[in-house]
């Protein structure tokens, strides 16, 4: 049996306070129903209206926090896709909102870029992950130091300012749900699992090499993490965006610790 460990790390652009990030992140152990532990990073438009909340309601649908998490198929994303973006127009915390804010949530919306991550058969004899992208956010498998698979396979070149992504309005949404993509890799004892929205993905995919991810995997407090987004940033190595980083390691000796970070 291999067990995971998580962790995510987040920081919010420079010069604005930690509510102002609008990335989102969400792990949960395998269910009842067979499914195994699920992972997901979002990152909402920084244009859009209500980005915070559609990028955090993305990833907690996904791994099943607002009901059953959906299948990794393009007809059961399209149905979850189409049932979130239900819940988005419908939210109570609107009940308050201005006419402004219900023409802004009518007009404008938002989008979402998203990876989605499924890992199955830990007891069994083939450990996999199974997971699905739209846009910029990156799923990289790190073994022994080194990447064995990166998906989606962007080079640092190709992280730009209109990616794809999960939209809050219906229109279109077909169209949307055929360009995802999907992968699966397998897994083995002692390989590291890091999903990463697009300003620390391009980072990470320029700095690729065993010193980056000797680094990434001794990463022990959130401070330590926005140490390091604040020295990238500085040397113009990471644009200045929310970032968020989600280390999941895999290991067949069960954890023995719970760590709290104060």
């Amino acid at each position: 049996m291999i067990h995971t460990r998580q962790v995510v790390f987040f920081a919010p652009k420079h010069g604005n306070a930690e509510a102002e990030w609008e990335d989102g992140a969400a792990a949960a152990p395998a269910d009842d129903a067979g499914r195994g532990p699920r992972f997901a990073v979002a990152d909402g438009a920084t244009q859009g209206f209500g980005s915070a909340r559609w990028a955090q309601q993305l990833v907690a649908g996904f791994v099943g926090d607002q009901g059953p998490a959906p299948d990794l198929t393009p007809t059961a994303l399209h149905r979850w896709v189409s049932e979130a973006q239900r819940r988005w127009r419908d939210d109570p915390r609107l009940a308050g909102a201005t006419d402004l804010q219900r023409l802004k949530q009518a007009t404008v919306g938002s989008f979402a870029t998203f990876l989605g991550c499924e890992l199955l058969d830990l007891a069994g004899p083939r450990p996999r992950w199974s997971a699905v992208a739209l846009g910029d956010a990156v799923l990289f498998h790190v073994r022994g130091g080194r990447v064995v698979t990166q998906f989606p396979p962007l080079s640092p070149e190709e992280f730009g300012s209109n990616p794809d992504g999960l939209p809050t309005g219906s229109d279109g949404l077909a169209d949307v749900i055929g360009r995802a993509s999907f992968a699966e890799g397998d897994l083995l004892d002692g390989d590291s699992l890091y999903l990463a929205t697009d300003a620390f993905a391009q980072w990470a995919a320029a700095a690729d090499g065993p010193g980056s991810w000797a680094a990434l995997a001794a990463l022990d407090h959130p401070d330590a993490f926005r140490a390091l987004v604040t020295r990238a940033r500085a040397a113009r190595e990471m644009v200045n965006d929310d970032v968020t980083l989600m280390r999941v390691r895999l290991d067949r000796a069960p954890a023995t610790h719970l760590v709290v970070c104060l």
